[in-house]
């Protein structure tokens, strides 16, 4: 019994000491923002401020809230779509399986790994051609496109668990393809919808390389505007850490809210039955 509690102990330390670690940078950016410019320095990196300065955080808020819309109207339709069109298509790809389907899924999953640069510049013509090119849609377009193979993927797996004898049920009282779809495979992929929704407003709203390169000043997310903060010569610390905390509140918000039902929908889709 000595010998469990102590192997108990020992795990519970080991744990909070990589949490303790892992909350290092969390520390330091927190103790920056709130100090004045004068304090910022590399011999008072890790101590309080003497008192609190939230200069920081209005010159920040100033120059980001103008952009704050921009990410909004972008990360939630592109990942109210992408999550859709990826449900339908781990639907299709998982209960209606036809012949070369899984060549099919293979390609998209291929692309998956396709590096964002080597793209780049053809994209960037594409855009122009259609006419998206420096616009919140355009860079809508993008995102879906490049988080349905991903969607797809997370949808299917946990399509693959729910059993085919209710889709053949449903099949048999006369419901079709889009019926079974809207009342049965929606209401048991909730959890699923969270994860992915998780998943694509991260990923959208943290993206960078096309949202500096496929947009200009008035349409750029928050986090080019982030960036824009360093300015050319002097960088204010205090600014750009009271910048990066604003601007990861709503990703953080998502996790703390719908965190717990993350957790559910990976392990929803792991299990047969």
């Amino acid at each position: 019994m000595t010998t469990k509690l102590v192997k108990r102990a020992l795990l519970y330390l080991v744990l909070i000491s990589f949490a303790l670690l892992f909350l290092v940078p969390i520390y330091v950016l927190l103790t920056t923002s709130l100090k004045g410019n004068n304090e910022v320095t590399l011999d008072q990196m890790w101590a309080f401020p003497s008192q609190i300065d939230l200069s920081g955080y209005k010159l920040a808020f100033s120059k980001l809230f103008p952009h704050l819309g921009n990410s909004f109207l972008l990360t939630i339709p592109a990942t109210i779509l992408s999550a859709l069109l990826g449900s339908m298509n781990g639907y299709v790809l998982s209960k209606w399986a036809f012949r070369g389907s899984n060549t099919l899924f293979g390609l998209m999953l291929f692309g998956m790994f396709i590096p964002y640069q080597s793209i780049l510049i053809p994209l960037i013509q594409f855009m122009q051609d259609i006419h998206l090119y420096n616009s919140i849609p355009g860079l809508i377009l993008i995102h879906v496109i490049y988080g349905l193979p991903i969607c797809t993927l997370m949808f299917r797996n946990f399509y693959v668990a729910i059993p085919t004898e209710v889709l053949e049920a449903a099949k048999i009282d006369g419901t079709g393809f889009f019926g079974i779809y809207r009342h049965i495979i929606v209401p048991l992929s909730i959890t699923g919808f969270v994860v992915v929704g998780i998943w694509q407003f991260t990923n959208i709203w943290n993206e960078f390389l096309f949202a500096v390169t496929m947009t200009t000043q008035k349409q750029q997310p928050i986090m080019v505007a982030l960036q824009n903060l360093s300015g050319s010569q002097i960088v204010q610390w205090n600014v750009q850490m009271a910048g990066a905390l604003l601007a990861a509140l709503p990703t953080l918000l998502v996790y703390i809210l719908l965190g717990r039902y993350f957790i559910r929908g990976l392990l929803a889709g792991s299990i047969k039955g």
